[in-house]
């Protein structure tokens, strides 16, 4: 089997934690396994990289910042490779370029085109063991570039697809995907699989098990993917497709998303595309609007829009929505940051109804105010105050047994 292992920051944190990694990588490969490592840069060291940025320039350009930041994983992936050459295997360290991964030119969150991966199968082929620097790309033009946080779990669910791995083991500090946080609900259940529509939904909704887009990345090419922990040897998480016995659960697990912002832009004149006009502003900014809620005036001539951002975009977008919503004559924008988002999440909600009315009867019992609501067919979200984020967690991962 061609196996690619990801290792996060925290499980690469120190020498110690990279001579650990090294044994497992060590393992798979007498287990007969052709291994490729995925490592992140070792924890702490990508803010501290940010920190010297802000020490030198308040505005520090996108393509040396993706210079700079780049360089964590490049001292993990070299550092790794001589670990696992010190238990008698040969290991190669690559950075993106060498591995041939290609991105476009969007600096800071790059996204993949293409891998070409040609020298990682000769070394394969070979019998070395390559240690990839993961979160990080070259553009068509020989530009350094970052994939954004989290990257380096698309690095390897990309690098599987384009090797044709049989499986990519993201290894973090749990040991796999819960049915919520175990840190505010101590019950919470590890599940044995979950399907990547479910698994997308609780990444896009704050779970930190998985980056989205390496979840859309999975999804889209059939990679399998498992969550293990990497500072124990228990079975994980698998991702993989939708089958019958995962419809007979309504709901698989309760997320919640902190890093939240709400805007909305004041008796915007109600005619058509001055929506459309507001949010191709924001697009073309490279900045995603989640949840959206339209309220047309009594009058039936204005109307407010309401639009949650991620609260790291919150500033900018501000700024933003304040200059499109004076070339619209609106009357003025707001912004609050004391929001979070809570989801209930399954897909067994595709064939049981109840699940909105049972998530909002439970909210309300516990006094907590709805102030959005946004649904797919696989899961119910709501915009409440942040200070009740815990609570509303709590109650509806009991409402929905999930400790059962």
């Amino acid at each position: 089997m061609l196996i690619v292992q990801k290792y996060g920051g925290t499980s690469v944190a120190n020498v110690g934690r990279i001579k650990a990694v090294a044994e497992r990588v060590s393992k798979t490969a007498q287990e007969g396994h052709k291994v490729v490592v995925v490592v992140s840069a070792m924890s702490g060291e990508t803010d501290k990289l940010i920190g010297l940025a802000s020490q030198i320039s308040q505005n520090p350009g996108e393509r040396e910042m993706d210079l700079l930041l780049s360089s964590g994983e490049r001292v993990t992936s070299a550092l790794t490779a001589m670990a696992v050459e010190a238990l008698g295997h040969k290991a190669m360290a690559f950075t993106g370029r060498q591995m041939g991964i290609i991105t476009d030119a969007v600096h800071t969150k790059a996204r993949i085109e293409k891998i070409t991966g040609e020298r990682a199968q000769k070394a394969l082929d070979e019998n070395y063991v390559i240690v990839v620097a993961g979160f990080q790309g070259i553009t068509e033009t020989d530009d350094v570039t970052t994939l954004g946080r989290g990257g380096s779990d698309l690095s390897a669910v990309a690098i599987a697809s384009a090797l044709n791995a049989d499986l990519c083991e993201i290894y973090t500090d749990v040991d796999g995907v819960y049915t919520t946080d175990p840190n505010i609900v101590p019950e919470a259940k590890k599940l044995e699989k979950i399907s990547y529509e479910e698994m997308l939904e609780l990444a896009s909704l704050g779970a930190k098990v998985l980056q989205t887009r390496s979840v859309e990345f999975a999804m889209k090419y059939g990679v399998p993917v498992v969550v293990r922990s990497s500072f124990n040897d228990n079975p994980g998480t698998l991702v993989t497709k939708e089958d019958k016995d995962m419809e007979k659960v309504v709901v698989s697990g309760v997320a919640y998303d902190k890093n939240q912002a709400k805007i909305t832009v004041m008796a915007v004149p109600d005619t058509p595309g001055i929506a459309a006009r507001l949010f191709r502003g924001i697009a073309d900014a490279n900045i995603v609007v989640d949840m959206i809620v339209q309220n047309i005036s009594s009058d039936g001539n204005a109307a407010d829009i309401s639009f949650t951002v991620p609260k790291t975009d919150s500033k900018k977008t501000l700024k933003l929505a304040e200059e499109i919503a004076k070339a619209l004559n609106a009357k003025s924008v707001n912004l609050r940051e004391d929001i979070a988002k809570i989801s209930v999440v399954g897909v067994g909600m595709r064939t049981h109804s109840g699940v909105a009315s049972q998530m909002f009867d439970t909210l309300a019992k516990h006094g907590i105010n709805i102030m959005m609501i946004g649904t797919s067919e696989i899961k119910v979200s709501c915009v409440i105050e942040l200070k009740y984020t815990e609570l509303a967690v709590r109650v509806l991962h009991e409402a929905f047994g999930l400790a059962q």
